[in-house]
């Protein structure tokens, strides 16, 4: 694995352990700022697979009520590639999978996710855009991480 492919998988990795933290209640209030919110460019724009469109100034609004919502939650990150850099801009691709979900339709899911990302510390998250899987290949794939 190159060193930019595995530095961009830790930032996804690291960002979705945030949200486990933070649904289970064992995220303290302030790492909203430092582990979520510093890490959103102020015009960031997010696609979730309903396809409706939230800027990042909504999500803080949406964590900070979620919060301890969710002890039972678990999410797995599958599939990091890189698709293009350019600059200090990286395009990645990735597979989200969920357990125990209670604001999706569906309980257990998956999702493929897009994100653009400007390298830095901490990288910032421009854009993200979620599909879901197809529920055959969902099927195929097992639950229980």
């Amino acid at each position: 694995m190159s060193a930019l492919l595995e530095e961009v998988r830790r930032e996804i990795v690291g960002l979705h352990g945030f949200f486990l933290d933070w649904f289970h209640g064992s995220a303290s209030r302030e790492d909203l700022d430092t582990r979520f919110l510093s890490r959103l460019h102020p015009e960031l724009v997010f696609v979730p697979p309903e396809g409706h469109v939230l800027l990042a100034s909504a999500l803080k609004g949406a964590f900070d009520t979620a919060h301890g919502t969710n002890p039972d939650f678990k999410i797995q990150i599958r599939d990091v590639a890189i698709r293009h850099v350019i600059d200090d801009h990286v395009l990645a691709t990735y597979t989200e999978w969920q357990v125990g979900a209670r604001t999706s339709p569906q309980t257990n899911n998956a999702r493929f996710s897009t994100v653009l990302m400007k390298r830095g510390d901490p990288y910032q998250w421009l854009h993200i855009q979620e599909t879901w899987l197809p529920k055959a290949d969902q099927s195929a794939e097992r639950f229980d991480f």
